[in-house]
């Protein structure tokens, strides 16, 4: 009880500024794609043309999230907490990629980029991205769990996070691989842009299903060892029992990281349904067409007929 009484005490401190330890890669980042994109856009509303505020909200909520995450104390807590740390890694891989996402920065680009001579040549590099084979390889349906797997078994059960966390540089190498995979492995889940790859639904389900498991088992392994099994962890810090904190860094992978699978589980469930009661309508249509022109042509023979008996 102790030990749940003293890592509560420690959250408030996570969640105070703390810019003398700050990830900049990851703050610097998503200061910078914040601007660019809404410098795209105001010009779009310059122009009188739409774009949707969700979208904006989506992707700024998105940035300002990942910004918090590399400044606030939590970071400072992450090379002695896991807790702390797999706080950081659950939110960069889950729950900020589907906000970028969800704001269609692709789309954006394209539309609001001046087509003067460096604006042509960023559309060109968009564009020629957009079909290159490399694009296309890396949105292959085992990509996000090849990137699980790397991302939680192989990090943790090789004690590969000790080495990481141990330094500064290797504390923002973690984050910036943590953001940038969670975005690779959400984009054929959660991306609204055109894809040189469309994966269809039920790669999607089998990939949801697998990462859940990862997480399901990785996070009962925290919590059912009795031990601290990572050296960087072993020893306990601000009063708190590394087991315990293990076993809540296990909890965590069982709920805040499942969340954001589920919810686009059922995005994918209502699409799949939309998408097959379109088809329907679609098939139907055709169908009804081809029976009134069938039955066109039985009424012309018809006429045809009895115009014959008449002469």
């Amino acid at each position: 009880m102790n030990d749940a009484a003293d890592l509560v005490q420690q959250v408030p401190l996570w969640l105070r500024f703390d810019f003398t330890s700050a990830s900049w890669i990851i703050a610097a980042l998503s200061a910078v794609l914040c601007a660019l994109y809404l410098a795209g856009t105001f010009r779009l509303w310059s122009q009188r043309r739409f774009w949707n505020p969700a979208r904006v909200l989506s992707f700024v909520l998105g940035c300002v999230i990942a910004f918090l995450v590399a400044t606030l104390g939590v970071n400072a807590a992450a090379p002695h907490s896991l807790t702390a740390l797999m706080f950081q890694q659950i939110t960069l891989m889950t729950m900020v990629p589907p906000l970028l996402l969800t704001g269609a920065p692709g789309v954006l680009l394209l539309r609001s980029m001046p087509h003067g001579r460096f604006g042509s040549f960023i559309l060109r590099v968009g564009i020629g991205g957009l079909r290159s084979k490399w694009t296309s390889s890396l949105l292959h349906p085992a990509v996000p769990i090849v990137i699980a797997l790397l991302a939680f078994p192989a990090l943790y059960l090789s004690d590969a996070v000790s080495t990481f966390v141990s330094t500064r540089a290797g504390m923002d190498a973690l984050l910036a691989m943590f953001l940038f995979g969670g975005i690779l492995a959400a984009v054929p889940l959660w991306s609204v842009d055109p894809l040189p790859r469309v994966q269809s639904f039920p790669s999607r389900f089998i990939d949801i299903a697998i990462e859940l498991q990862i997480h399901a088992v990785l996070g009962l392994t925290f919590l059912r060892i009795g031990r601290p099994i990572f050296d960087q962890y072993a020893v306990a810090t601000n009063g708190i029992d590394p087991v315990y904190d293990q076993a809540v860094a296990g909890a965590l992978l069982w709920t805040y990281a499942e969340m954001p699978l589920f919810l686009v589980l059922i995005i994918c469930l209502a699409r799949w349904f939309a998408q097959e009661q379109k088809s329907h309508k679609i098939k139907q249509s055709s169908e009804d067409a081809a029976m009134d022109s069938y039955n066109e042509y039985l009424l012309s023979l018809n006429d045809h007929d009895r115009l014959h008996k008449q002469h």
